[in-house]
C-alpha cells in the first residue's frame, strides 16, 4: 500500500510543483489540503488544479472564522506587533493551517505532512513545530530543503517542463501571501531595501494620492477586548474584517514596508497591507488606555512583545502562549466600549473613546481644582519618593568635603 502524504496546498508556484515532485521522489499518494483563510482565491479552480497536477484527493477546509476567533483576535487582544510594525498576518495563519493539516492526516491514515516553505524562511518553523506539537509521530517533508531547485526561476522551469500552469512569471515574480487579515509581498524589487515598492506591488490598499479627498469616520465596538461591531452594526468576525478591510483600504490605511529579523537569523524585507487590522489595533489600544489601570497596562506592553515573538517564531502550540492568553483574557474583562476613528489619506485620528468601565475621571483630570484631589497630599508623596535621592546626595556631600 502506497504511503499518503498530506500537503498544505495553495495552488501557487511552490505547491503546484510539489505534488508531482512528491510523487516522483517519494512514490506516494498526495492529498492536497486547501485551507480557506480568506485568501480570496477561486477555491473550485484551486481544487481542479490540484487534481490536474496529480493529487489523489483534495480536501477543502473553511477556516476563516476559526482563524479570526482563535488566532487573530487573541493576538489583537494581546496587542502583539512584531518589530513595531508587523501585525503577524502570515504568522497567525500558519498554526491554524497546520492544525487542520494534522487532523486531515490522522483521518486519512497518512504517514507524512509536507509544506512549500523554503529553508530560509520562518514558515518552515511554524509548520514543523506545529506538526511536532500536535502529531510527533508523523514525518515532515520540506521539498525546498531536499530538491536541487535554487530559485523561483528554477521552479518556473520545472513547472513548464511538466505542463503545470502557474500565475507567477519571470516578470511577475513577487511571492505573496494573502488571508483575511493581510497580504504580504516579497521578492522582485523588494529584495533590495534601497528600492521603493512599485505602485503595482500593493494589492489591498489605495495609495494616499488615490484615496478620497474627504475624511471618513468609523466607529468600532468591543466586548471584553474582542471586536463585535462596526458603525453600530453587530457583525460576525469574517464580515467585520472584510468590511474594515474595505474601509481601511480605500483610505490608504495599513501599508508597511519592513526590514525584519527572521527567526533563522537573517534580515529580510517585505511589504504588508493590513487595513482592517490596523483600524482594530488602533481602536483597541485607545480603549485599553481608557480602561486599564496603569501598572497592568505597562506590564501588558511587555507581554505583547513576548506574544509577538512567540507567534512570529512559530511557537503557537506552547504552554507559554497558552499561559499568556490566560493573562491577557483577565486584562480584557473591562475592555468594553466604542472608539471612533477619522481616516484621511493614510492617517488615523481619534475622535472619541467611550466605555462604562472607563477609569478616566474628569473631576480628577481637570485643571479645575476640586475636593476629589487634595494637592497637599502630593508634598508627602514626593518627599517619600525622593528619600533615596536625598540620601545619595547627602552621602556625596559628605564624601567630597
Amino acid at each position: 500500500m502506497r504511503e499518503k502524504v498530506v500537503l498544505a496546498y495553495s495552488g501557487g508556484l511552490d505547491t503546484s510543483i510539489i505534488i508531482p515532485w512528491l510523487k516522483e521522489n517519494y512514490n506516494c499518494d498526495v492529498i492536497a489540503m486547501i485551507a480557506d483563510v480568506g485568501q480570496g482565491d477561486d477555491i473550485d479552480a484551486v481544487v481542479e488544479k490540484a487534481h490536474k497536477t496529480g493529487a489523489s484527493k483534495v480536501i477543502v477546509e473553511d477556516l476563516r472564522e476559526e482563524f479570526l476567533n482563535e488566532y487573530v483576535f487573541p493576538a489583537l487582544r494581546a496587542g502583539a506587533v512584531y518589530e513595531h510594525k508587523y501585525l503577524l498576518g502570515t504568522s497567525l495563519a500558519r498554526p491554524v493551517i497546520a492544525k487542520h493539516q494534522v487532523e486531515v492526516a490522522l483521518r486519512e491514515n497518512a504517514t507524512a505532512l509536507a509544506h512549500g516553505c523554503t529553508g530560509k524562511g520562518n514558515d518552515q518553523v511554524r509548520f514543523e513545530h506545529a506538526f511536532q506539537a500536535l502529531a510527533p509521530d508523523l514525518k515532515g517533508i520540506a521539498p525546498w530543503r531536499e530538491w536541487d531547485l535554487k530559485s523561483r526561476e528554477d521552479c518556473l522551469d520545472y513547472a513548464e517542463q511538466r505542463g503545470i500552469a502557474v500565475e507567477a512569471s519571470r516578470t511577475k515574480i513577487h511571492s505573496r501571501d494573502r488571508n483575511l487579515w493581510h497580504v504580504s509581498h516579497e521578492g522582485g524589487e523588494l529584495e533590495d531595501p534601497a528600492n521603493a515598492p512599485f505602485a503595482t506591488t500593493w494589492q489591498m490598499t489605495r495609495s494616499p494620492l488615490e484615496a478620497p479627498d474627504r475624511e471618513e469616520t468609523v466607529t468600532l465596538g468591543f466586548v471584553d477586548g474582542t471586536p463585535v461591531s462596526v458603525n453600530g452594526q453587530k457583525l460576525d468576525p469574517v464580515s467585520q474584517v472584510e468590511l474594515l478591510n474595505e474601509i481601511g483600504g480605500r483610505n490608504a490605511i495599513g501599508r508597511i514596508d519592513l526590514v525584519e529579523n527572521r527567526f533563522v537569523g537573517m534580515k529580510s524585507r517585505g511589504c504588508y497591507e493590513t487595513p482592517g487590522g490596523t483600524l482594530l489595533l488602533t481602536a483597541h489600544r485607545e480603549l485599553e488606555a481608557l480602561c486599564l489601570e496603569r501598572e497592568l497596562s505597562h506590564f501588558k506592553q511587555q507581554i505583547a512583545l513576548k506574544y509577538a515573538d512567540l507567534v512570529y517564531y512559530g511557537l503557537w502550540f506552547t504552554p507559554l502562549r497558552e499561559a499568556l492568553d490566560a493573562f491577557v483574557a483577565n486584562t480584557q474583562k473591562d475592555v468594553t466600549g466604542t472608539v471612533s476613528l477619522k481616516l484621511y489619506k493614510g492617517n488615523i485620528s481619534i475622535i472619541s473613546r467611550e466605555s462604562e468601565f472607563s477609569l478616566y475621571r474628569t473631576d480628577l483630570s481637570s485643571f479645575t481644582m476640586s475636593e476629589s484631589y487634595d494637592q497637599k497630599d502630593a508634598a508627602g508623596f514626593i518627599r517619600i519618593l525622593g528619600l533615596p535621592a536625598r540620601s545619595r546626595a547627602r552621602l556625596r556631600q559628605e564624601t567630597t568635603k
